[in-house]
């Protein structure tokens, strides 16, 4: 898709990044049978990730680290096909859908009723993601703190 930039600098995850991934499935597996389900649902995100368009991917890993050192309690698995974060109660709180899924101008972070973003009578529940920076970041982290509660 022209025109979409992820980052300028960033070619996904780091060779340490995807070796601690691993090994934290590992861990997962190691625990027995619940430890296997978390591990099989990180798999699913990380595999998912793997099959997007680069700059979907880029996008997609960025999210995926902020949403796991912010908000460590939220169980990643697949939604729909797409990397998803759900709570405790198995209820998805937040997923990333990437642009190359339905051929849109941008790729979403969605936050679904789990969510605890509630301000008034009318909220955002669904941002674009175009550009991946700092403040994209620090935003995105703000936004899962206060979704977890």
């Amino acid at each position: 898709m022209p025109g979409k930039t992820a980052t300028a600098d960033h070619t996904g995850f780091s060779a340490a990044e995807r070796a601690a991934m691993k090994e934290r499935a590992a861990e997962l597996r190691a625990e027995g049978k619940m430890g296997a389900k978390k591990a099989d649902g990180l798999q699913a995100v990380l595999d998912a990730i793997v099959k997007m368009e680069p700059v979907d991917r880029a996008l997609a890993e960025r999210v995926h680290v902020t949403i796991t050192a912010h908000a460590p309690q939220l169980e990643p698995r697949t939604w729909y096909g797409m990397p998803a974060y759900a709570g405790e109660d198995g209820k998805i709180v937040v997923s990333f859908k990437h642009a190359g899924k339905f051929n849109t101008r941008y790729s979403t972070l969605e936050f679904q009723d789990a969510a605890q973003l509630d301000d008034g009578e009318i909220w955002p529940v669904s941002y674009a993601l175009n550009v991946w920076s700092p403040v994209v970041e620090q935003r995105i982290a703000e936004l899962i703190e206060t979704a977890v509660g």
